[in-house]
Parts: structure tokens; C-alpha cells; sequence
């Protein structure tokens, strides 16, 4: 069946978002392509997903290199944070797109409010799926949150549905502040809530929904 979001547009990344996003591409390419390299890179990947950063050192080499240390000097105040966002990101990605031949599971523009609605029949609520996904919004650690969201990335994973992982690195990101981790929440929030299949859209104009299915 057709889908279509009712946003209308694309966020623009930010410095972590964008070097996830290009490292991803790369990596999905080769995938689909069965490059030897993307293979086994994937592969790697896989055992970090849902850990943090610091549990898996061996990996450090495969999310992170020189030119993240250009956009990132080793003086920048919140380098630690910006090496977990791309650390749980990737390995994220990794996870998500485990066997999945014949499709890229990043996308860009697909929020994670927008792909966990996706799971759900078109006129109902999952009622434990909400749940899980507000935990997810109202996680009071970094680690908690990427717990959630692994569990989240199964679900999506089984269903084909992709996500944009340069976009959620930028919000993992931003989430390690108080004030960051409130934005997060009411964008994973009203990207829920905007979503409708085609067939519910009622008018041709942007859905301005702004209900957080948390509240």
C-alpha cells in the first residue's frame, strides 16, 4: 500500500548526523552490492548494538575516525557525547539492516516517531508498541534510551520499515542535555502523531498535529 508522510520535508543534519549519514550510505551501498567489506563491517558492528560505546572498545575503529576528530577536536566540550551518538547509531544501522538484501533500511527524513507509527494498523494504536516507545521518549539515561530504541530497531527490522539514522545520531546527541533530551521528545512526539497513510489524509496541506503521545 501507498504511504505518504504529511510533514513535507527533509531536517537538515547536523555535524554528527551528517558523518553517520555518509558512513551509512557507504555501508549500505556495499551491502546491497555484498561487498565483501560492508559485510563483515556490518557484522562487527552488530555485536555493539545496544551498548555503549566504552563496553565495546575494539569497534571504536569502525565508527569513528580522523575526520570525525576535524569536525570534533579533541578540546570540544561534549566529545565524549558526540562519539556515543555515532558509536549507537551505527551500531544501530548494523542491526537494523541484518540480512536485508534487497533494501536499505536508512532512509532519510524518516523519523523514529514516523517509523514506530508505521508498525501500527492505520486507524488503531498499538497499545504495548506506545508504551514501549514513550519509554523510549522519557528514558532518564543515555544507556535506557538506546535500550529502548534497540528494541524498537527489532521491531522495525522484522517489518522492513527504514529510519534515518544520520537524523536520530543528531538526536541521540542532542538528548545528552536536559534541554536536548525535551526537544527530542516532542519531535519523536509529533512525528507519531503527523504520520497517516495516504488514505487518512483529509486535506493537502501539512498536518500541524503537535500532541506527544507521551502526554
Amino acid at each position: 500500500m501507498t504511504t505518504a508522510t504529511t510533514t513535507g520535508f527533509t531536517r537538515e543534519l547536523r555535524e554528527v548526523g551528517t558523518t553517520v549519514d555518509e558512513r551509512v550510505r557507504q555501508l549500505q551501498a556495499g551491502y546491497l552490492q555484498d561487498l565483501p567489506g560492508a559485510v563483515a563491517t556490518l557484522a562487527k558492528l552488530r555485536r555493539g548494538a545496544g551498548k555503549p560505546v566504552e563496553a565495546v572498545p575494539e569497534l571504536v575503529g569502525l565508527t569513528i575516525d580522523h575526520g570525525f576528530y576535524q569536525l570534533f577536536p579533541l578540546e570540544h566540550p561534549r566529545i565524549s557525547d558526540a562519539e556515543s551518538a555515532v558509536h549507537e547509531a551505527l551500531t544501530l544501522y548494523a542491526l537494523h539492516q541484518q540480512s536485508k538484501r534487497e533494501k536499505g533500511m536508512h532512509r532519510r527524513g524518516r523519523e523514529l516517531g514516523e517509523a514506530v507509527r508505521r508498525l501500527m494498523p492505520p486507524r488503531d494504536i498499538d497499545e504495548p508498541l506506545r508504551k514501549r516507545f514513550v519509554q523510549a521518549q522519557t528514558a532518564h539515561s543515555p544507556e535506557i534510551r538506546l535500550d529502548r530504541i534497540r528494541s524498537i530497531v527489532t521491531l522495525l527490522r522484522t517489518q522492513d520499515v527504514q529510519l534515518d539514522y544520520g537524523l536520530l545520531a543528531d538526536q541521540l546527541y542532542d538528548a545528552r542535555t536536559r534541554a536536548g533530551a525535551e526537544r527530542v521528545r516532542r519531535s519523536w512526539g509529533r512525528s507519531f502523531q503527523a504520520y497517516r497513510q495516504r488514505e487518512e489524509v483529509q486535506t493537502d496541506g501539512p498536518d500541524e498535529t503537535d500532541t506527544d503521545p507521551a502526554e
